[in-house]
């Protein structure tokens, strides 16, 4: 198989580390993170590329982007793996905090799919890879805020995946039930679950739909995981 250049969105840590660990071994590997110190950490660990970025800001998404197809030419995937936690009952949330899980979790996904999705129409070819949560599913009381946020990655997906008209442009999400990664250990007592998937065994699948060619089937849409760490 010859080398391909994949993005991955938080691949600091977590599902997106998983995923950037496997796809490195083969292939050009571009982690995005938000901190400075852990984006050199990932790289230095996995031997990958790494760029600071905050996907809620446009400019960044689109200078990051245009140096990664600087320096390696066009994007064959990403995998969108961050996300901002964001428990708790309404009410008890500070503004603040609202607010920046809307401009990661809801802003950032849109920008990062807009720029991404105009490059690989300009070069005809690519896959996305969005990772929901089963959280979108299934309404669970106590986090009205994080389970919103992550509700318009999908319906977005969704309807992005529609207006592709192309199987040679894929776009794809997958609804992993809880994960023992940072974000997990966020969550407080109150939100733990006492059974989950390992971020190692979602990433294959994530890796898997990334590594599909023009020719294989056409799943642009389809959830195709639904697990809730009962594998």
């Amino acid at each position: 198989m010859d080398p391909r250049t994949f993005v991955v969105d938080g691949g600091t840590s977590g599902l997106g580390l998983e995923v950037a660990r496997i796809l490195a071994a083969d292939h050009r590997v571009v982690i995005i993170g938000n901190v400075a110190t852990e984006v050199s950490q990932a790289r230095d660990e996995l031997g990958c590329d790494g760029i600071v970025c905050d996907i809620s800001d446009p400019n960044q998404v689109s200078d990051t982007l245009a140096e990664v197809v600087g320096r390696y030419g066009p994007i064959d995937g990403l995998a969108h793996c961050a996300a901002m936690w964001a428990g708790g009952a309404l009410e008890d949330l500070a503004p603040e905090m609202i607010r920046r899980a809307i401009e990661v979790n809801v802003l950032g996904t849109a920008i990062l799919l807009r720029e991404t999705l105009i490059r690989m129409r300009g070069q005809g070819y690519g896959n996305v890879v969005y990772v929901s949560a089963l959280a979108t599913d299934i309404p669970r009381p106590g986090i009205p805020l994080y389970r919103a946020t992550k509700s318009f990655g999908t319906s977005l997906v969704e309807s992005l995946a529609e207006a592709q008209g192309t199987n040679s442009i894929k776009v794809m999400e997958i609804h992993p039930g809880p994960m023992h990664t940072r974000l997990q250990e966020r969550v407080g007592a109150d939100f733990l679950d006492t059974i989950f998937a390992l971020p190692e065994q979602v990433a294959t699948e994530v890796v898997r739909l990334l590594l599909l060619t023009a020719d294989d089937l056409y799943v642009s849409g389809q959830r195709v995981l639904r697990a809730d760490g009962r594998w």
